[in-house]
């Protein structure tokens, strides 16, 4: 395994950034008579079909990575109910993803899941021992505060609470407890990033089918959902945006990579705005600067610990 290099990590969050940005215009610009939860298995199931070539090649090539791993007694086990545990909890997110587009609006999913650093530092803090200063926990306070207003619609009264902006918020709790989980994994077993891409959407797949199957089974909107462009399209980018973020997060921290791409819902209100006709509103813009500007001042003070630390 090569040693992690940080300017590859931020290269490969900074393509993450631009495959994010249209993820949720892709999710709406279907046509929404098709149910979020069809044309989350969709496009999962096109997810697997892009993983295959990568995986397969790994495999028919010298690149074994966690097939050809010596396993300590009881550590492959962990590593099955972690796959199983992570795909269920990714099936579940992208379930959430498209109907927080449709419901809440592609731009609000966006500027929700800039939520992710807030629930990435909470579990590095709660299960990794990574201790936040008082700056840090003050610049949290006020992105929970952000937060709240953008979910009551700039008002900050609890009546104006948006339900589907909590749904667009279990993307980000839902990621960010997956990703902390496998980033540990990558970092002490072999598994290459292709590999646990693989694993991932085809979990998820199967979870999502067995959603579908405990809400009334397969019926044809499945198989036309199956042939909607938007869904193949959205199986490819957000298999792109799968495979290199895994890479990222071999080089640099979640709580960095998801830093790096914080401003991509900016990229998505313009295209919501052009391509869906969707109207922004000032306190979604104010929310956003807001947001980001505590995600960069939590990435400044996460450095200057770390360099206090080291020296």
């Amino acid at each position: 395994m090569k040693a992690p290099d940080t300017k590859i990590g931020i290269a490969l969050a900074l393509v993450c950034l631009g495959l994010l940005a249209v993820m949720p215009v892709l999710s709406n610009a279907r046509d929404l008579r098709v149910e979020a939860l069809v044309f989350a298995f969709a496009l999962s199931l096109w997810q697997v079909v892009f993983a295959v070539p990568l995986f397969a090649r790994e495999m028919m090539g010298t690149r074994k990575g966690v097939f050809a791993a010596t396993w300590a007694p009881g550590r492959k086990r962990r590593a099955l109910l972690i796959a199983l545990l992570t795909g269920a909890m990714f099936g579940l997110s992208t379930y959430l993803y498209v109907l927080g587009a449709e419901k809440a609006g592609a731009t609000n999913l966006a500027i929700a899941i800039q939520a992710y650093p807030l629930f990435a530092i909470l579990w590095e803090t709660l299960f990794l021992g990574k201790r936040k200063t008082p700056v840090e926990l003050l610049i949290t306070a006020l992105l929970v505060g952000t937060l709240a207003f953008l979910a009551t619609g700039g008002t900050l009264r609890p009546d104006a609470l948006s339900l589907w902006f909590l749904v667009a918020l279990g993307v980000p709790f839902l990621w960010s407890v997956a990703h902390v989980i496998i980033r540990q994994e990558l970092t002490q077993t072999p598994v290459t990033p292709a590999q646990v891409t693989f694993f991932r959407v085809a979990i998820s797949t199967v979870f999502l089918g067995v959603m579908l199957l405990a809400g009334g089974g397969f019926d044809g909107s499945v198989a036309q959902a199956l042939l909607v462009p938007h869904a193949v399209a959205l199986g490819l980018v957000y298999y792109l945006e799968l495979i290199v973020w895994f890479h990222a997060v071999r080089h640099i921290d979640v709580s960095l990579a998801s830093s790096i791409t914080a401003p991509w819902p900016a990229v998505t209100m313009v295209l919501a705005a052009v391509v869906l006709g969707e109207a922004v509103e000032p306190y979604q813009i104010g929310s956003f600067v807001v947001i980001v500007a505590c995600i960069y001042a939590l990435t400044l003070a996460s450095l200057r610990r770390s360099r206090q630390s080291a020296a």
